[in-house]
């Protein structure tokens, strides 16, 4: 899931982070905090430090990404990318939940039982789980429809007790 952080430009996501430079062709390696490996992808565009970013080249690199942008030329370029955080717009997928709109949202039941506010997500690695503002956990395969700041959740029997 693309996540969103507090600091993101207007309407973007945050999706990664650039860190130390690769080779001198002006590559630099990217940690992505979204499971969206498209967000590195040649043609791809990302936002750092104020300004847009082509993706040109790209390949795995254990964990993290290789990635050559055209309007960085060299490894002095690169050098003075390291650190900066990469911001995306979002991907329309209509099948997708994203953090950003989970966030905030009302948590309401198939019965209309409302279970109060969507506080956060948490990755857990069997299924991210909704964090409501009363600490309860609900696992996101629970989530039947999430539109218009009402997310609809199924949960079994005595989830909630």
């Amino acid at each position: 899931m693309d996540v969103a952080r507090p600091t993101v430009p207007d309407g973007l996501l945050d999706v990664g982070r650039i860190g130390r430079a690769h080779g001198i062709k002006g590559d630099v390696r990217v940690e992505l905090t979204t499971d969206r490996r498209e967000r590195v992808a040649v043609g791809s565009r990302l936002h750092a430090g104020g300004r847009w970013l082509s993706v040109e080249r790209s390949r795995p690199a254990g964990t993290s990404f290789v990635v050559g942008f055209a309007e960085v030329p060299d490894r002095t370029a690169a050098e003075a990318l390291a650190g900066l955080r990469l911001y995306a717009e979002p991907i329309d997928d209509p099948d997708a939940l994203w953090v950003h709109q989970l966030i905030g949202a009302r948590v309401v039941e198939l019965d209309g039982t409302d279970r109060g506010e969507c506080v956060a997500v948490l990755d857990n690695p069997a299924a991210d789980l909704l964090e409501l503002e009363t600490g309860a956990l609900v696992p996101v395969t629970f989530v039947v429809s999430a539109s218009d700041g009402v997310v609809t959740i199924d949960p079994p029997d005595g989830l909630f007790d």
